[in-house]
């Protein structure tokens, strides 16, 4: 199989494991791993973008889905910046921290942040192709598919967490179950959104190169719906908060459908 663009994807490694050392580096100095996640999505802006300037491919392509990225990744830092801003270290690093004990601030390098830069390297598959390759020159009916399931995504993700981040903002609903808006047909409407995102991204990458880029979307479907996202949350969720079970019952994980009553 000929991978003209193996080279360029070897040097975007090289700009990830940059890029994850410096965010380690802060991680170690503030004592926070958590700010990890605030850097997972400006991670693919700087990979797209990192692609844009290094390819010369279809002008319209590379612009469209360079543009889509760096729109989706900058909100997702802004807002979990804003939503972590003052909480300290997330409780699930903070218990590896415990567990690690004084070796942590090493261990973290290679358990946390080389673990991520490496899924992040492997799911840019089709940011790369989608602008190394030059033919069509034109948006095709691919494209266009791919935007409408961006533009749904995004909503999807955004929506949902503007929604949630409201409902937390009120201290009398601590505790409580936000069953409302979105959350109302799907348990994770941010996450939905996010598996949207990624196949939009594949679809725009195929209008111009190759169809086995779908190991993407594909291992970022597992990790929101298995791994790092539903799964995680859920096993949480279900015992600490009182009414969840009930809300696990009556609203789907993942797919958005009607409640069942």
């Amino acid at each position: 199989m000929e991978l003209p663009w193996l080279s360029l994807f070897w040097h975007a490694g090289l700009v990830v494991l940059g890029y994850m050392t410096l965010v380690w580096i802060v991680s170690v100095i503030k004592v926070d791993t958590s700010i990890v996640d605030i850097f997972w999505g400006l991670g693919f802006v700087v990979l797209a973008v990192f692609y844009f300037w290094q390819t010369d491919g279809a002008v319209t392509r590379s612009t469209l889905i360079a543009t889509l990225v760096v729109i989706w990744g900058l909100r997702l830092s802004i807002y979990i910046a804003v939503r972590n801003h003052g909480t300290g270290e997330d409780p699930r690093y903070a218990k590896w921290r415990e567990q690690a004990g004084k070796s942590w601030w090493l261990r973290s390098f290679f358990t946390v942040f080389l673990l991520q830069g490496a899924l992040m390297w492997i799911i840019s598959l089709p940011l790369l192709t989608a602008q190394y390759y030059n033919r069509p020159e034109h948006i095709t009916a691919l494209d266009i598919i791919g935007v409408v399931l961006w533009l749904a995504g995004f909503l999807f993700e955004a929506v949902g967490d503007w929604q949630l981040y409201r409902f937390k903002q009120d201290p009398a609903n601590k505790g409580k179950v936000f069953d409302q808006g979105l959350w109302r047909y799907t348990r994770h409407p941010n996450y939905f959104g996010e598996f949207l995102i990624w196949w939009g991204y594949f679809a725009i990458s195929v209008a111009a190169g190759p169809v086995y880029v779908a190991i993407s979307p594909i291992l970022m479907s597992v990790l929101v719906m298995k791994v790092s996202g539903v799964t995680l949350l859920e096993n949480s969720l279900s015992d600490s908060k009182s009414g969840y079970r009930e809300y696990q019952r009556r609203t789907n994980a993942f797919f958005p459908w009607a409640p069942r009553s």
